[in-house]
C-alpha cells in the first residue's frame, strides 16, 4: 500500500499543450528565455568594443586638416566626407553623454587628438592694414568687420565635438585627457580674426574652466600673459582680436571672487586689466573691460583710487573716441562710490572732466557736460558742501563753460553748456555767479599783468633803438 503511494506521488504530471494563441506569442517576447527553457545560460550583453574601434577610426579619418585652398591637392568630394564624418563623430559624442558610462577612454584619446590637429595651427598674416591713421580718425565700420576662414565648415564641427565631449565627460576623465599644453594651445587660438571661432572658443574654454578646479589658476595665469604679451609686446599697428573674448571670461571669473579679495586678484587687476586702458585699440574691447574693472571696485570700493588715478595717469592726448570711453567708465566708478571716497577723488575727476569740457572735439566737450545730467554725481557733489562748491568743484567747470560760451566752434555744445549752466545755478545758488566774478577777477588781474609787461617790453625796445 506504502509502495503504491510513493509510486503515485513521484509519478510525473501531465504535460500540459502549450498555446499557440498570438497572445502568447506576445508574452513569450516579455518573458527571459532562460527562465523558459531550463538549462539555457543567460547571453551576456553585447561588447561596446566593435562600436567604440568604429567611432575612433572615423575620429581618426578627421585628423587631416584641409586648407581649402585651390591646388592644394583637395577634392570637394573629400572635404565633404570629411564633414559627413565629422556630423557622426559629433552625432556619437552627444549621445555619450546620456550614457552612464560617458566617453570610452581610447575615444577619448583619439578626441583630443583630433582636435588637437584640427585646431592648433599657426595664425595666417593679419588681414588687417598695417598702418592706420589715431583710433579717433577710424570708424569702427572702416575698419574690416570679420574675417571670415574658409576652413570653417570643418573648424565650426571640430570645436562642437570638442564642446560636446566636455560636456559629457566628468572632471576626472577630463584631467586625465587634457592638460596643460592643450589649455595653453586653446589660450592661443583668441588670436584669430574670425570671430565665429573667437565665440566657439570662448565657450569651450568657459566650460573647461568651470570643470576643471585644478587648473583655474593656471588658466587665469594664461589669460592674464596673453593680456600682457598684447599690451607690451604688441606693435602700435597690430591689432590683437581675442582681447574681448579673453575680457568676457575673466568677468565672469571675477563675478565669482570672494570677499576680501585675495592679493593675487587685486596683482591682477593693477598689473593685467588696469595697463589695457592705453593702447591704441581700447575701444575694441573697453566694455568688456569696464566690466571687469566696475566689478573689482564693487567687490573692493576701496580699489577705486587707484583705478581713477591709473586712468588720469594715461588719459589721452588726441585720442578723441578713447577719451569719450574713458568719460563714460569714470562716471560710472564714480556711481558706486559713497560721499567719502567721492570727497577724495572728487578734485582729480572734476578737475579732468572740466578740461575735457572745453575740447576742441564736440564729441568729447557733450560727453564731459552731459556727467552734469547724473544724478548720483550732482548729489555727490552738493552733498560736498558750499565751500566744496566754490573751492574745489565749480571753479575748473565754471572757467571751461565760460570759454565755451565764448569761442566754441560747436552751436550745440554752446547749447548744452548754457543748459548745464541753468542747472548748475539751481543746484548751488549763488556759487555759479560767485565762481564767475572770482573768474572775471582773475582776468582782469591777468589782462593787467599782460599790459604790465608789454610795456616793458616796450620800453625795453625804445631803449635798445636809442642805444644804436
Amino acid at each position: 500500500m506504502g509502495a503504491a503511494a510513493e509510486e503515485v506521488v513521484r509519478a510525473p504530471p501531465s504535460v500540459k499543450r502549450r498555446s499557440t494563441t498570438l497572445l502568447h506569442l506576445f508574452q513569450l517576447e516579455k518573458v527571459d528565455v532562460g527562465a523558459l527553457l531550463p538549462g539555457t545560460a543567460k547571453l551576456p550583453p553585447p561588447s561596446p568594443e566593435p562600436e567604440a574601434d568604429s567611432l575612433i577610426g572615423k575620429i581618426e579619418s578627421c585628423t587631416r586638416v584641409f586648407t581649402f585652398v585651390d591646388g592644394a591637392g583637395e577634392s570637394g568630394e573629400e572635404r565633404e566626407a570629411k564633414r559627413e564624418t565629422l556630423v557622426e563623430v559629433l552625432a556619437a559624442v552627444r549621445a555619450s553623454g546620456k550614457q552612464p558610462l560617458g566617453l570610452d577612454h581610447r575615444v577619448m584619446v583619439a578626441l583630443v587628438k583630433m582636435v588637437a590637429a584640427n585646431l592648433f595651427r599657426a595664425m595666417p598674416p593679419s588681414a588687417y592694414p598695417s598702418s592706420l591713421p589715431p583710433p579717433s580718425d577710424v570708424l569702427d565700420d572702416e575698419v574690416p568687420v570679420m574675417v571670415l576662414l574658409p576652413s570653417w565648415p570643418h573648424l565650426q564641427l571640430v570645436y562642437d565635438v570638442l564642446l560636446a565631449a566636455v560636456t559629457a565627460a566628468d572632471a576626472r576623465t577630463l584631467r586625465n585627457h587634457v592638460d596643460r599644453g592643450f589649455l595653453t594651445g586653446l589660450v592661443a587660438l583668441f588670436a584669430s580674426e574670425d570671430r565665429r571661432e573667437r565665440d566657439r572658443l570662448k565657450t569651450v574654454y568657459h566650460m573647461l574652466y568651470s570643470k576643471l578646479t585644478a587648473e583655474r589658476a593656471f588658466m587665469r595665469r594664461s589669460m592674464a600673459a596673453a593680456l600682457l604679451r598684447f599690451v607690451y609686446e604688441t606693435s602700435p599697428a597690430e591689432r590683437h582680436c581675442g582681447v574681448g573674448e579673453l575680457l568676457e571670461i575673466c568677468g565672469s571669473i571675477i563675478n565669482g571672487f570672494a570677499v576680501p579679495l585675495k592679493e593675487e586678484h587685486r596683482a591682477f587687476m593693477a598689473r593685467v586689466l588696469l595697463p589695457l586702458h592705453r593702447t591704441r585699440w581700447v575701444h575694441t574691447y573697453h566694455r568688456q573691460l569696464a566690466y571687469c574693472v566696475l566689478q573689482f571696485v564693487h567687490k573692493e570700493p576701496d580699489l577705486a583710487g587707484a583705478v581713477v588715478r591709473d586712468i588720469l595717469r594715461h588719459w589721452p592726448a588726441t585720442n578723441c573716441q578713447k577719451e569719450v570711453l574713458l568719460i563714460e567708465e569714470l562716471e560710472e566708478i564714480v556711481e558706486i562710490l559713497d560721499q567719502q571716497q567721492f570727497d577724495k577723488l572728487v578734485v582729480p575727476v572734476c578737475s579732468r572732466i572740466a578740461r575735457c569740457v572745453s575740447s576742441c572735439s564736440s564729441q568729447v566737450a557733450e560727453r564731459a557736460l552731459y556727467v552734469w545730467n547724473n544724478e548720483r554725481f550732482v548729489a555727490m557733489a552738493c552733498a560736498a558742501g558750499p565751500a566744496a562748491m566754490e573751492q574745489r568743484i565749480l571753479p575748473a567747470f565754471v572757467a571751461s563753460m565760460e570759454a565755451n560760451l565764448e569761442l566754441h566752434w560747436s552751436k550745440c555744445v554752446q547749447q548744452v553748456t548754457a543748459s548745464v549752466r541753468a542747472l548748475l545755478e539751481q543746484v548751488a545758488p549763488g556759487a555759479y555767479a560767485r565762481c564767475a566774478a572770482g573768474l572775471a577777477g582773475r582776468r582782469s588781474e591777468a589782462e593787467m599783468e599782460a599790459a604790465v609787461r608789454r610795456a616793458r617790453w616796450r620800453r625795453l625796445e625804445l631803449a635798445a633803438d636809442a642805444a644804436k
